[in-house]
């Protein structure tokens, strides 16, 4: 079963004390580009998220390496999700507790997911506003707009009692205002639409990519096991009409679907996203002929967090795609820790059951934050900073009239986390990187080195063709468009090993590492942006031979790519 379940248990402890509180998140910030209207009404209803805390998340990560590495004899012995419920499954006093304080509340039914780890509240009362403001003291809802976007979130830290604390990781759809350009429908903030310029060729399309990437036209799935999807979020819709009519122009020479089989959640019926359109027309013309699927969360209530609640889905699902490419980012330093570590452990559970993750590098480079007092750092983007997936940079070609080698694209994101320590799977090649080019590194003020380092491998992000209402639209460029590209490629690789009897791909990481960039074309060429500043005057890290943060290992030679991991 694929849905939420209603889960409720008696009253249980009811001689519990609850004896002090502990907050959670000490540092509210509303970007100044979120225009507060005002209190919100105390009988509107809220949606909550709560995610407990779960059990042996040391064993998870363990097992996640083991099924990983292809040296071990665990490669490729994923778990189902019943296996990673047993696993991670929060503890009973976890479960008791956290039910009875939401009892204590008034709060008697709640839905819960397969593996019990998250419980998500919505609509449960008529003064549900006011009941949510007295579970979680310290916490006060207003209403903030922008760009016709309206959100409820709390302005201050809220707080649990010291005998929940224990119990929870954090409680989603408080605090998190995406800012500006890292909306959940953006990869990050310097997407752009290109004006044609004289002289230009036309720009990327499926063929392009193709001639590039060293894929024929016999390259296309047929395996009926195999699967791939797309996520969408905040009012970002693809068309059908628009798929088909992209097909129509550019899928001609070779085998293709240009239908979405399966859409999980709501599709609006507003008019086609960007961002919406790129993805599902680029994953499904790479991963040609492979059945895709679209997530699709509009977060139309105000409360909603559409990227925990696709986290949720994927908790839930017993039967998943086994590739799934995200165009979504949120500054690390915007996210408590507690709630990415949580979502780490989400990709390591969907890791260790054979699914491949991959997410868009950003747009902004290194990225900038002023510290103030004219002193800035790199700014690192989360989940791309996440050890636990793919993080695919961009490039562009080196002469833009035709199909030649690649260079950075100068929005490629990239660099090293400020939360995150660095894999053992990477830290021979950013070794090898930091100590060729330690001249022309920017100063070690900017950026840790000892964090995790991305993106891990990169494609064309630059000048795309894409349909959207009924419309070709030229010029489109990110590492939203670079992310399906690799995941469609990725999905062609997972149809081959499926034919042979061979397991899917799963967490690519270790095995990629592994390769020291064996099929992939390397970049050697090129920068990308940062703080425009005395020091670094806009110049982040630069491409090197091997592995770089701005476009990892390079881009996929897809038959070299395709030999090297069909190998058992």
């Amino acid at each position: 079963m694929n849905t939420l379940v209603t889960f409720s248990i008696p009253l249980l402890f009811s001689s519990l004390v609850w004896s002090g509180y502990l907050e959670y998140d000490q540092d509210v910030l509303i970007p100044d580009d979120w225009t507060h209207v005002g209190r919100v009404d105390p009988t509107e209803e809220l949606e909550l998220t709560f995610a407990l805390k779960q059990q042996n998340s040391d064993l998870l990560e363990e097992i996640l390496t083991l099924v990983s590495d292809p040296d071990s004899a665990q490669y490729g012995k994923h778990l189902t999700l019943e296996e990673v419920s047993s696993l991670v499954r929060p503890s009973e006093l976890t479960q008791k507790v956290v039910h009875h304080w939401l009892q204590s509340h008034g709060i008697t039914n709640c839905l819960t997911v397969r593996t019990r780890d998250f419980l998500q509240l919505w609509s449960f009362l008529f003064y549900v506003l006011r009941v949510a403001e007295t579970l979680l003291p310290g916490s006060k809802f207003h209403r903030y707009i922008r760009d016709g976007h309206s959100l409820v979130r709390s302005s201050a830290p809220y707080s649990v009692h010291d005998d929940v604390h224990q119990h929870l990781d954090f409680v989603g759809g408080l605090h998190r205002l995406p800012p500006k350009g890292q909306d959940l429908n953006k990869a990050s903030s310097n997407r752009k639409q290109k004006q044609s310029k004289a002289g230009v060729h036309l720009g990327v399309t499926p063929a392009i990519l193709r001639a590039r990437y060293n894929l024929t036209a016999t390259d296309v799935g047929t395996a009926q096991n195999n699967s791939q999807a797309v996520a969408q979020f905040l009012e970002q819709y693809y068309s059908p009409a628009d798929l088909a009519e992209f097909m129509g122009m550019y899928g001609r020479s070779f085998k293709h679907l240009s239908q979405v089989d399966r859409v999980v959640g709501t599709q609006g019926a507003g008019k086609a996203g960007l961002e919406a359109s790129l993805d599902i027309e680029y994953i499904m013309s790479t991963g040609a002929n492979i059945s895709t699927w679209i997530f699709t969360n509009p977060g139309r209530h105000e409360s909603q967090e559409p990227f925990l609640q696709w986290m949720v889905l994927l908790s839930n699902m017993s039967d998943l795609p086994w590739v799934h490419t995200i165009s979504y980012g949120d500054d690390e330093d915007s996210l408590s820790t507690a709630y990415m570590m949580r979502i780490n452990t989400e990709f390591m559970k969907a890791g260790v059951r054979g699914i491949s993750l991959l997410f868009a590098s950003g747009d902004s480079g290194a990225g900038c934050r002023h510290l103030g007092k004219e002193q800035n750092s790199f700014r690192p983007s989360f989940p791309a900073s996440s050890p636990y997936v793919t993080t695919v940079g961009g490039t562009s070609f080196k002469n833009p009239f035709k199909v030649t080698y690649e260079v950075t694209d100068y929005i490629s994101g990239g660099g090293f986390s400020n939360v995150f320590k660095m894999p053992d799977y990477q830290a021979s090649a950013v070794d090898g990187y930091l100590k060729t080019v330690t001249a022309t590194l920017p100063p070690q003020s900017y950026f840790n080195t000892s964090g995790r380092a991305y993106p891990d491998m990169a494609a064309l992000s630059d000048n795309y063709w894409v349909v959207i209402n009924r419309v070709p639209v030229p010029w489109v460029s990110g590492t939203s468009a670079s992310t399906p590209v690799v995941g469609g490629m990725l999905s062609l690789i997972n149809d081959q090993r499926l034919l042979k009897g061979l397991p899917a791909l799963g967490f690519l990481n270790p095995r990629l590492y592994k390769l020291k960039g064996q099929a992939l074309f390397d970049v050697t060429e090129g920068c990308h942006l940062s703080c425009l500043d005395e020091q670094v005057q806009g110049k982040g890290f630069c491409a090197a031979p091997s592995w770089d943060p701005v476009t990892g290992w390079g881009t996929p030679n897809y038959p070299a790519l395709l030999a090297a991991l069909l190998a058992e």
